[in-house]
């Protein structure tokens, strides 16, 4: 699998966890809610993690116009870094709760629209089916790899 498709496959699994959290938010006891909000960290945080590794690197080498681009997504998963920590010790009863996971889901949203709509098309064009087929291939199994704590991200990247 390409590069590009396995990001587009990470973006359709977080969407499915926002949409599974804003049919249920209302209604979801706070365990569920916990519960619903774990996976969706988890998700993001190995997303960003083999984004910022992998992919915007070799993105910005092959592809030098998107440099932009990628420098911007960096500091917009450093935002989702901050809210997903401030969600993981946060309880799920607290009132601002589901507050803070609608305004991670408006971020993620504008993130993923950005990147498959302006940037992806360039960056495959630039890259070519060989090297985004090897992107791919080192992101799934750099996945393991993917820290835990939304905050560690920040600093693996590096």
């Amino acid at each position: 699998m390409d590069g590009i498709v396995l990001l587009k496959d990470d973006h359709k699994t977080v969407n499915a966890l926002f949409k599974e959290f804003e049919k249920t938010h209302e209604s979801a006891d706070p365990s569920t809610k916990r519960a619903l909000v774990n996976k969706i960290i988890k998700e993001l945080v190995t997303h960003a993690y083999i984004e910022e590794t992998i992919f915007y690197p070799a993105a910005r080498a092959g592809a030098p116009d998107t440099t932009d681009h990628v420098l911007e997504s960096v500091e917009e998963h450093h935002v989702v870094a901050w809210l997903l920590s401030e969600l993981g010790s946060a309880d799920p009863s607290d009132e601002s709760f589901d507050a803070k996971v609608t305004v991670l889901i408006e971020n993620v949203r504008h993130h993923v629209e950005e990147e498959e709509k302006d940037w992806f098309p360039d960056v495959r064009k630039a890259l070519g089916r060989n090297r985004l087929v090897e992107l791919g291939e080192q992101m799934a199994a750099a996945k393991a790899k993917a820290p835990s704590d939304p905050l560690k991200l920040m600093s693996a990247a590096k």
